[in-house]
């Protein structure tokens, strides 16, 4: 697909120095007060996260689509933000932690290598806590150590006085010649209330769009929104073409063989799913129907289950009473319906997770007590090799992923031999090893993405069609 010069959308960086440094208040902020000005705003996450694209996707009304140099190659990034933005009148891309943090000292896959790659301008967040004439140090020191990396302009978070914003405005301009385009005052309160896997997700929040126009109102009142706007820029002309039909969202797409109904669970505990993975079921000939763990009396006709990650921990009493749901999800898996889970969903397959010393029943489907902790069990980027036969992945391949959880297995019934990946890279389920099959099954705590993954989506929409066939042929 070839993008014309003139009609590209122009895009933007918004980084911080580090986590928590508020660039998820700015790009948010940014992302709403740019969509109350009438434009389209086209959201991108870079990293794996679902929880702040989750906002970006509430404040803008497109879906939030992930750019991950860790997990895609730079011709799969060019041409998803490429054409993903088209169309647009702005693309908001949020980093993650801070500009320059990869996986090793020289910063691979940082955001600092994703804004080089698409030759776009950064808005560089900076924590002014306790700080003045030091602010411009770090500036400084951000744009000298890659020349490569375009810093356009600055945005104070945390600030506690108009003096301190002016020392540090004086000093950033002084010397590091870069414009402070925006000073957001300490708060009280952070906007984004946080738990323990960090901000909460927009759909547990009583009135999650006003916490949209409050971002927008803030980022109208305290930056040049119109000096932010003007330095974006279309990303540099170059290849863009793929053979990939599920990067395409505007490609028809071609399914072979009959359509089939795949289930996916959306409600408040399972929430982690990235648009592309869903774009890629349908581009392959799957209708996707959601359905609410919490309140569907029993699972709708359907020839496959997509479970993805989220919060069960925080509905597992509402999960664990919906006996006629759990029953119905038995009973499909016994017969042979085709699920794949992640993470969260994982942990719904299980048996039961003990909360606060109180024990809730789940689907049962897998032998596993899971626990919770107040520490990360896991956290971080995954390389694993499918050394089992499994549903869904050929023995040998190699797949990326990612895995970011509290809860830990308390008991397990079963041999970790017989668990489908060696973990290459990450923790995994159980002694380096993910993965847990039955009949149909396959649950792992890693999460992985389509455009990383392209053989995921084709193999369970296949395994679906097979299903279906079954069950057209044994009749009612």
């Amino acid at each position: 697909m070839s993008v014309d010069t003139d009609t590209r959308t122009k895009g933007i960086v918004v980084a911080g120095l580090r986590g928590g440094s508020g660039k998820s208040v700015v790009a948010v902020g940014l992302a709403a007060a740019l969509t109350r000005r009438g434009r389209r705003v086209i959201p991108f996450k870079k990293g794996p996260d679902y929880i702040d694209a989750g906002w970006l996707h509430l404040v803008t009304g497109s879906p939030c689509f992930n750019l991950d140099p860790y997990l895609m190659s730079e011709e799969v990034i060019r041409h998803s933000y490429i054409t993903r933005s088209a169309g647009g009148d702005i693309a908001v891309i949020e980093g993650n932690r801070g500009l320059y943090d990869g996986v090793n000292a020289a910063g691979a896959y940082s955001t600092a290598e994703l804004a080089v790659l698409l030759n776009l301008p950064v808005l560089l967040v900076v924590d002014c806590t306790k700080s003045t004439r030091t602010v411009a140090a770090l500036v400084l020191g951000c744009k000298q150590l890659d020349s490569r990396v375009d810093i356009r302009g600055v945005v104070l978070n945390k600030i506690g006085s108009s003096r301190q914003e002016k020392v540090i405005r004086e000093a950033v301009r002084e010397y590091t010649g870069i414009p402070v385009l925006g000073a957001l005052r300490r708060m009280s309160e952070d906007i984004f209330r946080q738990r323990h896997l960090g901000v909460l997700p927009f759909q547990e929040h009583d009135a999650p769009a006003a916490i949209g126009d409050r971002l927008a109102a803030l980022i109208e009142e305290s930056c040049d929104l119109d000096e932010i706007e003007s330095m974006a820029r279309p990303v540099a002309a170059g290849p863009a073409s793929m053979d990939e039909r599920a990067l395409d969202p505007e490609e028809e797409a071609i399914a072979f063989g009959e359509p089939v109904r795949i289930g996916v669970l959306r409600d408040a505990a399972f929430q982690f799913y990235y648009p592309e993975n869903l774009e890629a079921l349908e581009n392959e000939g799957a209708e996707l129907v959601e359905i609410n763990a919490l309140t569907a009396t029993e699972l709708p006709e359907l020839h496959g289950l997509y479970i993805g990650g989220g919060f069960p921990e925080t509905s597992a009493a509402q999960l664990a009473a919906n006996i006629s749901f759990l029953d119905s999800l038995r009973h499909a898996v016994a017969e042979g319906l085709p699920v794949y889970a992640e993470c969260g969903g994982l942990i719904y397959l299980g048996e039961s997770i003990l909360l606060d010393g109180e024990s809730h029943a789940l689907a049962g489907i897998f032998p596993v007590r899971f626990g919770l902790e107040k520490k990360p069990q896991a956290h971080g980027y995954t390389v694993l090799r499918t050394e089992n036969v499994n549903p869904y992945y050929e023995q040998g391949l190699e797949i990326k992923g990612h895995e970011f959880r509290y809860s830990r297995i308390l008991d397990w019934q079963g041999r970790e031999e017989d668990l489908v990946f060696a973990m290459q890279r990450g923790v995994g389920f159980m002694g380096g090893r993910d993965g847990l099959v039955h009949n149909n099954v396959l649950a792992l705590y890693t999460h992985v993405h389509a455009l990383a993954t392209p053989e995921w989506a084709g193999r369970l929409v296949d395994r679906a069609r097979g299903y279906r066939r079954r069950v057209e042929e044994s009749g009612p």
